[in-house]
């Protein structure tokens, strides 16, 4: 290498040596900040139960139409309709012909954490002018009944409230946890079953008088899903059964019951930030 060659490449070191020990590193632009996206929210669990099933085929129709088939065939429309929006996940109680215990259908919604639980049936009665749909939700007397059989220690060895294991809670702190539980879930299941009505008001379904009601429905007693079960007509009475089967009532019962759920989960998230 030349002499002259040498000095041009000392030379060259030297002025980078200098440019990074300098003034030019402090005064280059930070570099700036990527902002990752927010998350998006976890879509809403939402539990169809399509009632009874299988060797139980519920109500029976002037016409023979069987309730079980006819809830199957609502619950499926309304599945496609909460599904379409991407906001919801959605699972049944049952998704075939098939008998499923009333207390399995609750344990499965809680396995799986549901946010809420619609129980779908159609009604008999002895008087076949007796028509309209109703929303009931669990009883205070109910509600009392299971809360205690919850909060007692021999029931409680795989009970979960909200996540909290109930086993090694003592039987004061078992029976307050419960108790908290239960009565957030009544509200909200009050709440639903309101909106239920209101929706169903707005698009012209016949209602029972007194809609929403209460009783110790077992399909109802999850002490932290939130949940309704809607009656939504007599298969007793000549009109309703016949609306029951036909398919764009059992869409339109489908969308409205769609929009009770948004109209649901609006409002709670609307709470939360008040």
């Amino acid at each position: 290498m030349s002499a002259l060659h040498r000095r041009n490449l000392l030379a060259g070191l030297t002025g980078l040596a200098a440019f990074c020990g300098g003034d030019a590193w402090a005064n280059a632009p930070a570099p700036k900040t990527v902002r990752k996206p927010a998350p998006l929210p976890r879509p809403k669990l939402v539990f169809l139960d399509p009632g009874h099933g299988g060797r139980d085929p519920g109500a029976l129709g002037l016409r023979g139409t069987q309730e079980k088939s006819v809830v199957m065939a609502i619950a499926r429309d309304l599945q496609k309709e909460l599904l379409a929006g991407g906001r919801y996940r959605v699972l049944l109680t049952r998704s075939t012909d098939s008998f499923v215990a009333l207390r399995e259908r609750v344990a499965r919604a809680q396995a799986a954490k549901a946010d809420l639980f619609l129980s779908l049936h159609a009604d008999s009665n002895d008087n076949p002018d007796v028509r309209g749909a109703s929303v009931y939700t669990l009883s205070e007397e109910a509600t009392d009944r299971e809360a205690a059989a919850l909060a007692a220690r021999e029931n409680r060895a795989d009970a979960m409230i909200s996540g909290m294991k109930l086993a090694d809670k003592d039987d004061s702190v078992a029976r307050t946890l419960v108790a908290m539980s239960q009565r957030g879930t009544v509200n909200d299941s009050r709440r639903l079953a309101d909106t239920i009505v209101q929706t169903f008001n707005r698009n012209g379904f016949r209602l029972l008088p007194r809609t929403h009601r209460q009783a110790g429905f077992a399909v109802l007693t999850a002490p932290d899903v939130p949940a309704a079960l809607i009656e939504l007509g007599y298969l007793s009475n000549p009109q309703d059964e016949k609306l029951l089967t036909v398919r764009q009532h059992q869409l339109s019962l489908a969308r409205a019951l769609r929009a009770s759920v948004d109209a649901h989960f609006a409002a709670g998230a609307a709470t939360r930030k008040a």
